[in-house]
């Protein structure tokens, strides 16, 4: 290992995507990021499509939930940029996103939740660490939660 760092080589945090779910998760990933000081911060909020049935929530209700939580990730990192997604598959909404963004890793908090609930969803860390094209990073779920 050289002390010289290689101009090729691609910094992990240098421009990370951070999918969110809602204003309170944004403000605790937000959070959670923050003392790792990344460079550029691209906050995603994936609208989940129904495909071919009603979708969960009304459009226009999901669109103010991503505002929302676009504000809360701006508070701690004012100069961040936001994408909102619309798909049947979150975790490829993911995927997708972070190659447009030509993301250097995506950066998630888990939401936790039960094994049941974890099944039911189809584990949607395990298909985002084990299926990603580039780093994933998990943050801790400890630490301040202001």
């Amino acid at each position: 290992m050289t002390s010289e760092r290689d101009p090729h080589r691609r910094e992990l945090l240098a421009n990370v995507l951070v999918p969110i779910a809602d204003e309170e998760d944004a403000k605790r990933t937000a959070m959670a990021l923050e003392p790792y000081d990344p460079d550029r911060v691209t906050a995603l909020h994936v609208v989940e499509k129904g495909g071919g049935v009603p979708d969960k929530t009304p459009v226009e209700q999901s669109e103010e939930v991503a505002e929302d939580a676009f504000v809360a990730v701006r508070r701690v990192f004012p100069e961040a940029d936001d994408r909102t997604a619309y798909d049947r598959d979150v975790v490829d909404a993911v995927f997708e996103a972070a190659e447009e963004v030509e993301a250097s890793a995506i950066v998630y908090r888990s939401r936790g939740g039960n094994r049941l609930v974890q099944f039911l969803s189809g584990d949607l860390s395990t298909k985002l660490v084990t299926e990603a094209d580039r780093p994933v990073v998990a943050l801790p779920r400890s630490g301040p939660e202001k």
